[in-house]
């Protein structure tokens, strides 16, 4: 592996606007603890900072979504695509005027203003990365990259059936938005994990070793995963039993396909580095996620377990793990020698993982506890996760080089 050396005194030139995860990144994690903050103070201690339009609980959904995962997914495909396709992605002016119509698209919610301009800001912020993605792709003719731009676009579709159901004109679709949006974000996370997750292992490992990929298992798990996805969309608009076992069914399939994929990833040097460990306990939790789905359908669990499990074990981690690794890379950091605090940080993200789905299951009683717990634990980890961080997206890379 090549080993890049820090030199003893960093340039501290401005370079935020230089490619995409500087900015990105810097925003997913502020509002991971601002937005979580906001949502505290509506959920836990009954602030009403929202139109009475704009349920609270639906603002949490749509933000962990729009805002946070959406942030990172932007910064993550922004720098990517440049990669794949050796054509630079959107930057400088351009790139500000991106992310500031993300950040809009934040505040407004909250200023009393129409929520149709909060719509217009968010899908225009949507139809901006679309073009900033489809650009490379397009002019390097790289169509193997057709399903991460469809996904994108996707993305936007689902955003606008939820605004459609917000202000009124199509109630079903604030829910149908959400969780189209909700399995897109998961369908994206599993096809860049497939990417990069055993890569990683194998380079990251220090010792000779072959992640095993089927390529039925990739066809299978992805075809499947969408027949999931949308036979859950039709069980939520029309409450067909018959659909609703055959989504049962296809949550179990899922989990099988996706332990093979991770059995087959294994090696049990990943327990003794961070950046290894943190996106394989994430893919984890996806599984755990589909078992959790699985036994709302059947038994009578509540969904919202299976949501979280998704959501803040396999979502929150493979985010901040990617994050922290991406960030590490491109700013000519040793990938291989991360900062020490990301293992707390990790740890601390997995435990408020732990209990907001398992403690809120079995321990019912202290509900409002554990979810205050989780909410805590969560701010903590990407307040860290700032403070370490920020430095290395706002100032150029250590190395000298652009990027």
């Amino acid at each position: 592996m090549l080993q890049i050396t820090e030199p003893t005194t960093p340039t501290k030139r401005f370079a935020l606007w230089q490619l995409g995860f500087r900015p990105f990144f810097l925003a997913a994690s502020l509002f991971a603890v601002i937005g979580t903050a906001l949502w505290t103070a509506l959920y836990s201690f009954n602030w009403v900072g929202l139109p009475a339009s704009y349920p609270a609980m639906t603002w949490h959904a749509h933000e962990m979504i729009f805002a946070y995962a959406l942030a990172v997914i932007a910064g993550f495909l922004l720098t990517a695509v440049k990669n794949w396709t050796g054509i630079a992605t959107v930057q400088g002016y351009g790139l500000a005027v991106l992310a500031s119509v993300w950040l809009l698209a934040r505040c407004l919610p909250f200023t009393g203003l129409p929520l149709m301009w909060t719509a217009l800001a968010d899908l225009t912020f949507l139809v901006g990365l679309f073009i900033a993605v489809a650009r490379p792709i397009i002019l390097a003719k790289q169509w193997k990259q057709a399903g991460i731009l469809a996904k994108v676009g996707l993305l936007t579709l689902a955003n606008m059936l939820f605004y459609l159901g917000l202000l009124g004109y199509w109630p079903l679709g604030s829910v149908l938005g959400l969780y189209l949006s909700f399995y897109l974000v998961i369908a994206l996370i599993l096809t860049m994990g497939r990417r990069v997750i055993p890569f990683f292992i194998e380079k990251g490992l220090g010792v000779p070793f072959v992640a095993r990929n089927y390529p039925w298992l990739d066809r299978a798990s992805l075809v499947l995963f969408l027949v999931f996805a949308l036979l859950d969309l039709v069980a939520m608009s029309t409450g067909n039993q018959l659909v609703i076992y055959l989504v049962a069914a296809l949550a179990v399939l899922q989990v099988v396909l996706h332990s093979v994929r991770l059995h087959g990833w294994y090696h049990p040097l990943i327990w003794k580095k961070p950046l290894l460990w943190v996106l394989y306990l994430a893919y984890a939790w996806l599984v755990l996620g589909f078992v959790l789905k699985f036994l709302s359908l059947i038994s009578g669990v509540s969904p919202w377990l299976a949501v979280h499990a998704f959501a803040y074990g396999g979502i929150g981690l493979m985010t901040l793990g990617m994050m922290a690794r991406v960030s590490l890379g491109h700013t000519g950091r040793e990938v291989a020698n991360p900062p020490a605090i990301l293992l707390v940080l990790f740890a601390l993200l997995g435990l408020g993982a732990l209990i907001r789905v398992f403690l809120v299951w079995w321990l019912p009683i202290g509900q409002a506890i554990w979810i205050l717990a989780a909410q805590y634990l969560w701010i903590t980890t990407f307040a860290g996760f700032v403070w370490v961080y920020a430095p290395m997206w706002w100032y150029a890379r250590v190395d000298g080089r652009s990027g």
